[in-house]
């Protein structure tokens, strides 16, 4: 039984994490963690923010991990630190902002812990680098929770296009985009890795290595910027592999929803919505048109994210799988590095 604790009360650890995790009987939630002022602040910002602002901060954390202790059992960490040094766990579950997933799986790793960490695993390829070479010479777990992965439609049409449905691809096009979300959401902020790329083209990047067989080339890239935020709020790019096949991505977080697959055939086209974002228990489908008719196909119903969880207890107990993991979160953050370098420090 692997006993796992969870760095922060977040609401993606209390809506999805926590109610997939309790079918998993291989793993035991300890509780979660509330950050104490340094750690919220920053060590040095710390020092000026007066008591009062951090415990009105520290009260609305409180409520919410709370709230994960009402439903889920558990106890409350008063400290991130305290949770990591903890000899309650071995195990940790990471949903904090991007910016913040390096320091803190870091010292989880150096603690001997296993890692389950958000989307994106880090913000920069030489820190992913880094975590993974910890946690490779620590024989220990490290999982990047693109979930979508895990869903059984990504099999399904990954194989009606392999079977010549739709005949020999010309082109496909994957589009992960939503509307504007309130500012002070993290992803408008700089500091905490916002920014459409690392948050939905993330998605958009690593769904077209896949389609393409796990060794794409960004040929092209451009980003999106407005005079509102300092990061950018879309993007799109061209991917090619080593025969030629080409996947264009687009992507946005100040866009008209938007979460398709269009597969452009010789002879016909494949298309399937909420293909990253399927919740538990969604029945997705996808329509094929050849001459001007449509035909919809229903596909499975899946929980994508109690079987990621499953995947991370296998990288915990298989080194072969453990091992896979790494590479698979390596190629990832070269894709991002990669775009970044296409798309030119002038933007």
């Amino acid at each position: 039984m692997i006993k796992i604790g969870v760095l922060g009360p977040s609401e993606i650890a209390f809506r999805r994490f926590l109610p997939a995790l309790s079918q998993n009987k291989n793993f035991e939630y300890v509780g979660v963690a509330v950050a104490n002022k340094p750690e919220w602040f920053g060590s040095q910002k710390a020092k000026d923010i007066d008591d009062e602002v951090f415990n009105k901060v520290q009260k609305n954390e409180k409520l919410k991990a709370e709230n994960f202790q009402k439903n889920y059992g558990g106890k409350i960490f008063l400290g991130y630190e305290e949770m990591l040094s903890s000899k309650e766990i071995d195990a940790v579950y990471i949903p904090l902002p991007p910016a913040l997933h390096y320091h803190w799986a870091k010292m989880a790793l150096d603690n001997g812990l296993h890692v389950l960490v958000e989307k994106p695993a880090t913000i920069s390829l030489a820190d992913t680098q880094e975590l993974i070479r910890l946690a490779k010479n620590k024989d220990l777990a490290l999982h990047e929770n693109y979930m979508f992965m895990f869903h059984s439609q990504i099999q399904e049409i990954k194989q009606v296009v392999k079977n010549g449905n739709i005949g020999d691809v010309r082109l496909c096009r994957i589009d992960f985009g939503f509307p504007e979300r309130a500012p002070n959401d993290f992803r408008y902020n700089k500091a905490l890795g916002g920014g459409a790329l690392i948050d939905c083209g993330g998605y958009t990047l690593k769904y077209a290595d896949y389609f393409l067989g796990g060794n794409a080339e960004i040929v092209c890239a451009s980003s999106l910027y407005t005079d509102k935020y300092d990061v950018d709020i879309a993007g799109s790019a061209t991917l090619e592999n080593e025969k030629g096949q080409v996947v264009q991505v687009a992507f946005g977080m100040d866009n008209d929803y938007r979460c398709s697959i269009d597969v452009w055939g010789s002879k016909g086209t494949l298309k399937s919505g909420r293909i990253l974002t399927a919740p538990a228990g969604f029945e997705p489908s996808y329509d094929i048109s050849k001459n001007g008719e449509t035909e919809q196909h229903m596909m499975s119903a899946d929980d994508s994210f109690l079987k990621s969880i499953g995947y991370f207890y296998d990288c915990i107990r298989d080194n072969k799988i453990r091992h896979k993991s790494y590479e698979n979160i390596y190629q990832q953050g070269k894709l991002v590095d990669n775009f970044i370098k296409k798309r030119g420090s002038s933007i």
